[in-house]
């Protein structure tokens, strides 16, 4: 990281194109740091149009150091500090990671390629999460980890924007050429018209309802070809997810359904009775290296994209980036791209 050799730019009215996750970070530190702020949204509150909508919420930067590359985990773990700073409340009760007894040398392996966790036998577990007593020999439990519940934290981002002075407006379709003074544009794949490169990564996911089964922490299952997990949402509620498929369709498979299912069922039987409440899936955007980018125009707009599965994970920290950009000319090489 270094200090850009130009001046900031001056202070002027900042507009945010999206309200889910990305743009809500960037609109409410803004508006925190002074600047008159515009969350622009083209859907209702419900933002049934954003990606985030259909997130996990998962603020699991030591798992995702997997199969992520560094920066991820750099900007996941300053993440988690702005989390709490922001949001008090928000769940760090850390994560567990379980495995079959057939999948036992990718459990050996992810615990190779992941920090920050310690090992727990069956009897440690079932202390940690009752419901899982007898269910593993062992686990991963990554303590300093959390989780949100996206559908309910938004609306808690976009409540403290209007609180720090910031102004939202919801079904508000508008372009960078509409706006004067700075625009921060968070489309996702909607930018595409901008940014060509991005793709859509479809996450699918599955939200069941049972009072058989208690957990306290997401629980992912090793699985072959991609991260199954069960995570804990209010009233008896659990989501599954997530697939990553590399389509662009919105539609829940059956082959996905019933692996999301199936994994369901091998962490608690009980979920074997849970009522399926709904079907869905997000399109993630992505850049052809899966690593997001800040990408500083000439003509008084930022683009910030590419968050592909870490959006809730790494959004704050790449509201902070942003921030430091346009009041101190601050520039972070590995995620900044500058015209």
């Amino acid at each position: 990281m270094y200090q850009s050799s130009t001046s900031p730019r001056e202070q002027s009215p900042i507009s945010v194109i999206g309200a889910g996750v990305a743009g809500a970070w960037q609109a409410l530190l803004f508006a925190q740091a002074g600047h008159a702020v515009t969350l622009h949204e083209r859907s209702d509150a419900g933002l049934m149009l954003s990606t985030s909508h259909w997130a996990g919420g998962m603020l699991a930067p030591y798992c995702e150091s997997e199969v992520a590359e560094p920066l991820i985990s750099r900007l996941g773990l300053r993440a988690l500090d702005l989390w709490r700073r922001e949001l008090p409340d928000t769940p760090f009760n850390g994560s567990l990671v379980v495995a079959h007894p057939r999948d036992r040398s990718d459990f050996e392996r992810f615990a190779r390629l992941t920090e920050g966790h310690q090992r727990l036998d069956a009897a440690r577990l079932a202390a940690l999460e009752p419901s899982l007593e007898g269910r593993f020999r062992e686990a991963l439990f990554f303590a300093a980890e959390g989780h949100v519940e996206p559908r309910r934290v938004l609306p808690k981002l976009h409540e403290r924007i209007v609180a720090a002075g910031g102004t939202i407006r919801f079904n508000s379709d508008v372009s960078a050429e509409d706006i004067d003074g700075l625009v921060i544009d968070c489309r996702g794949l909607a930018a595409r018209d901008e940014q060509p490169e991005l793709r859509g990564v479809k996450g699918e996911l599955i939200l069941i309802e049972t009072d058989e089964v208690t957990l306290s922490r997401p629980v992912r299952l090793i699985h072959p070809r991609w991260p199954l997990y069960v995570i804990p949402r209010e009233d008896h509620l659990f989501m599954l997810g997530a697939t990553s498929i590399e389509a662009e369709d919105t539609g829940v498979s059956v082959r996905s359904a019933l692996e999301l299912l199936s994994a369901a069922y091998t962490v608690h039987p009980a979920f074997a009775e849970a009522r399926i409440v709904e079907f869905g899936s997000g399109l993630r955007p992505a850049f052809p290296d899966n690593l997001p980018r800040i990408a500083v125009g000439r003509d008084n707009r930022i683009a910030v994209n590419g968050l592909y599965r870490h959006g809730f994970l790494i959004a704050p920290a790449l509201a902070e980036l942003t921030l430091n950009y346009v009041e101190r000319g601050q520039i972070d090489n590995e995620v900044m791209q500058c015209a």
